[in-house]
């Protein structure tokens, strides 16, 4: 019962996979929170499953295989094919993917409202969530310290194609009510935003406790020390899961490809009409996108 809570359904096991399955809940370094059929416990990779590559190392929200040891760690011998998947730019070596959240439905992508909210940061949070296979909804936290709230959701909206904006004050309680939509039971909502936006805060507020420690921002920039200091999925009362990451504030575009055409979309429509197949949007006569920025159509 404790596994079909979260999220776990027959037809994620591929037939004859022998094993017990599992799900990731949270990631401490090489030690993984689990939960299965038989409650939670602790694991550790199969160094022989994972070595060279062969398998993907799993992360919050992974479903993955494991030799149960009821006196012990489990052994984690496969990670089970995901159907979403966000990583980022390592943080240490600057390079390659560093594993964030897997098997989520939507990612809630977190700005405050306060000096951290930065457009060009929430365009590469959005191409990152079109091209994981997670649906985009952007919050607006800390709504309660704003009172031109429809202005700055509209040149939010303008940048979110296609995503849903909400504004939302922990304090208040605004915006709350529309969250539910997409808290249904057996939903998972990986949460991002970088430190101080709010993150712990709103886990805390749909759970009813505190469940995650939170930290005041620094009053001379507006930012937050990171609260967060690893990847963990909390169950709500209501059934929906969450995945809390560590703040972010610096999103590497190292492996996007969809996402772009999705962020993009109100220029990716113009992509074809320019009178020159080589056109560079710089300043050929018969640009389709100088002529949607000089009419107003596109922003410069």
């Amino acid at each position: 019962m404790k596994l079909a809570a979260y999220g776990f359904t027959p037809d994620l096991l591929p037939p004859g996979t022998p094993g017990t399955p599992a799900r990731v809940t949270a990631v401490h370094r090489e030690r993984y929170e689990l939960v299965c059929a038989a409650g939670f416990t602790h694991g550790h990779l199969k160094r022989s499953a994972y070595e060279a590559g062969q398998a993907d190392t799993p992360t919050a929200g992974d479903y993955v295989i494991i030799d149960d040891n009821p006196l012990g760690d489990s052994m984690i011998t496969q990670t089970l094919p995901r159907k979403s998947f966000f990583s980022r730019r390592s943080a240490h070596t600057g390079r390659g993917g560093q594993a964030v959240a897997a098997n989520f439905d939507h990612v809630f992508i977190l700005q405050s409202l306060n000096r951290d909210l930065n457009l060009r940061r929430l365009e590469r949070y959005l191409t990152l969530t079109w091209d994981s296979g997670g649906m985009p909804v952007v919050l607006l936290t800390k709504a309660d310290l704003k009172t031109d709230i429809a202005a700055i959701t509209r040149q939010v909206g303008a940048v979110a194609t296609g995503a849903p904006v909400i504004a939302v004050s922990a304090v208040t309680g605004q915006g709350l009510e529309d969250l539910q939509a997409y808290l249904q039971p057996g939903r998972t909502i990986v949460l991002l935003g970088s430190s101080g936006a709010g993150k712990s805060t709103l886990v805390n507020t749909l759970s009813g406790q505190d469940v995650m420690a939170v930290r005041e921002i620094r009053e001379d920039d507006s930012r937050g020390r990171h609260t967060t200091t690893h990847r963990q999925m909390i169950l709500l009362p209501g059934g929906a899961m969450l995945i809390d990451t560590p703040g972010m504030r610096q999103m590497g575009m190292w492996d996007v490809d969809g996402g772009l055409d999705e962020s993009f979309a109100d220029v990716t429509q113009y992509l074809g009409q320019c009178r020159f197949d080589d056109c560079s949007h710089a300043s050929e006569p018969g640009c389709a996108i100088l002529a949607a920025i000089a009419d107003g159509a596109l922003p410069p």
